[in-house]
């Protein structure tokens, strides 16, 4: 017979037994909100609310000492957004728990529409209908695909940028002109109407690294010229060449089904629908969710959405990537070459805009057919997560963290983005389009995240060359189990995975860590006159990283283009390649990802 002393039975028991004081796990309370709600009433599951706007302010109230998480059930069905949801400081969880806006009836079950029903169509002609509507919009959708806006020379497919036309050098001393555009003779003709037409350009002549979507002041059709209202990013001719452009907006180049024009000028929208009329849609926010806290001091914090979908948003009237010199924001910074780096003000969100969070949770969303960015998060924001999401149908890119300006405080990072599926990136705008686009931001985590259709990167990690170690952020991240597919569609001088100004002093310490990556084929349109595609491009300052087991398939350049400042052991542009260490069943989403896989 084995005997038990008392010591031992004693210490049993106090290693199982709940202490005296610890508190039983609570009950979250759970309100409802459903599309035949009423915004009056207790909110409950027989008498649920509507919005989830009206939902926030009730839970404002409701939370005081609050002691246990907060539900609020978003029964399946369809919530039109006519205004961004917008919460602050005030909407948080409080004590340690969260506040919780979750699909009741699964994932991407109750959806989010920032968008209404485009009415009063009437024939126009051949396949042509015309309405006025209440506002302008700058994306259309019919039955969930995005339309073309009317263009010249016609896409060749749904998913191709191309064709395109070139600019040229008119003069000599042209040269470096952003704001004229000089066409070929033949190029144009002089009967269209461009009142309301717009150039989309990769602007810099032969680089293919930003675009540019100007609106057009005046045709001088004699001199093949060409005035935009705003200056582009870069010239518009270089040396080796000029800029791959076309047209767009004009009823002229309403020629085939999927197209539209808006003419600003009298509110009226023509549609050339490839089904029904009835199913067309357009804009009513650029935001569907905005999370906003006061100052980096005053965080909006502790507050989750799972399983929503959200679906439509807007762009702009006219878009250009950064300022054009350093200074131009006309804020004083230790390193105003930032300004080139990051979006002006007016471009700086997404169909999620967080500002000023931390402890975000993001979990099993269906983000689709956004005019910018999906999920944006602007300067300060911590502990972010984004998991378990379908993105598709993107305007820019899909995630996207701006962190600060360099040397002025390290107030964005350990963010975790992982078991995602990303793809058809950059729709609106191809230039610099990422699946994934980190910028001055460290100890982040990019994990088991498929990327695929970009027609630039896959996923990127940038600050600026000019930036001294130390005043930089980017270090400690870690991207593992990573597939990108078919990027690098129309832009050159790139990689599917790329980095630029992390690094730039010796002795360059590794500290960013890449491991488990599958790049598939990185091959750009036959037009894109660029010098060639890569699968991982390590740009100026792209230093202090180790990668680990990384398969890299086809490119028009090298497979890895590096300073040598990095460690690299076991990838298949390095001789000795051991297949047998990819972990292939791992890499990209898992096994529990809560959509079907986008075919």
């Amino acid at each position: 017979m084995k005997v038990v002393t008392t010591a031992a039975v004693v210490l049993a028991a106090l290693l199982v037994a709940p202490a005296a004081d610890a508190e039983a796990p609570c009950e979250p309370a759970e309100f409802t909100v459903a599309p035949d709600g009423t915004d009056s009433g207790p909110g409950n599951a027989q008498h649920p609310w509507k919005t989830i706007a009206y939902a926030r302010d009730q839970v404002r109230a409701k939370k005081k000492n609050q002691k246990c998480d907060i539900v609020v059930n978003v029964k399946a069905g369809d919530y039109v957004v006519d205004e961004t949801i917008e919460f602050t400081e005030a909407d948080s969880g409080e004590n340690g728990h969260k506040i919780v806006y979750r699909s009741a009836d699964g994932p991407g079950r109750a959806r989010l529409l920032g968008a209404r029903p485009v009415t009063g169509w009437e024939k126009y002609k051949d396949g042509i209908y015309k309405t006025k509507v209440d506002r302008n919009f700058y994306t259309l959708f019919e039955d969930g695909v995005r339309a073309t806006t009317a263009r010249f020379p016609n896409r060749r497919s749904d998913d191709v940028w191309a064709p395109y036309l070139t600019s040229k050098l008119k003069e000599p001393e042209k040269e470096a002109v952003h704001q004229w555009l000089y066409s070929y003779p033949g190029d144009w003709d002089k009967s269209w109407n461009l009142d309301n037409a717009q150039v989309m350009v990769w602007s810099g002549g032969s680089w293919s690294w930003f675009t540019d979507t100007v609106p057009i002041q005046n045709p001088s059709w004699d001199d093949n010229q060409l005035t935009l209202e705003y200056w582009t990013r870069y010239a518009l001719v270089n040396s080796r060449g000029g800029s791959r452009y076309f047209l767009q907006n004009s009823l002229d180049f309403l020629d085939q089904p999927g197209e539209y024009y808006f003419d600003f000028a009298n509110s009226e929208v023509y549609y050339w629908p490839k089904g029904s009329i009835d199913k067309v849609v357009a804009p009513t926010v650029k935001t569907i969710i905005s999370l906003a806290g006061s100052s980096p001091g005053k965080r909006v914090h502790d507050v989750a959405f799972d399983g929503l979908a959200l679906q439509y948003s807007d762009f702009v009237s006219w878009y250009r990537n950064g300022w054009i010199s350093a200074g131009d924001s006309g804020e004083v910074h230790r390193y105003p070459e930032y300004d080139r780096q990051i979006e002006m003000p007016r471009n700086r969100f997404g169909m999620i805009t967080l500002t000023n969070t931390r402890d975000i949770d993001l979990t099993r969303l269906h983000i689709s057919d956004t005019g910018f960015t999906a999920v944006y998060l602007l300067f300060a924001n911590e502990r972010v997560k984004v998991s378990d999401s379908l993105l598709e149908n993107v305007g820019a890119d899909g995630i996207k963290v701006e962190g600060p300006y360099p040397g002025e405080g390290d107030v964005a990072g350990h963010n975790v983005f992982t078991d995602n599926y990303i793809h058809h990136i950059g729709e609106l705008v191809p230039g610099d389009a990422s699946g994934v686009e980190l910028m001055n931001t460290g100890n982040n985590e990019v994990s088991h995240t498929v990327v695929k259709h970009s027609a630039r990167y896959g996923v990127s990690l940038e600050v600026r060359p000019e930036v001294k170690d130390g005043d930089g952020y980017a270090h400690g991240n870690v991207f593992k189990y990573l597939r990108i597919e078919e990027a690098g569609l129309d832009s050159g001088d790139m990689g599917a995975f790329y980095t630029y100004g992390v690094s730039n002093t010796d002795p360059h310490p590794i500290t960013n860590h890449v491991s488990q990556v599958v790049i598939g084929d990185v091959i750009p349109d036959a037009s894109m006159p660029d010098s060639g595609t890569r699968g991982v491009h390590m740009d100026a300052g792209g230093c202090g990283f180790s990668f680990e087991n990384i398969e890299v398939g086809q490119v028009t350049d090298d497979k890895y283009q590096s300073y040598q400042c990095n460690e690299v052991t076991n990838a298949n542009w390095a001789d000795g390649f051991d297949a047998s260490k990819m972990e292939y069943d791992k890499i990209g989403v898992t096994s529990s990802f809560p959509y079907p896989i986008p075919s």
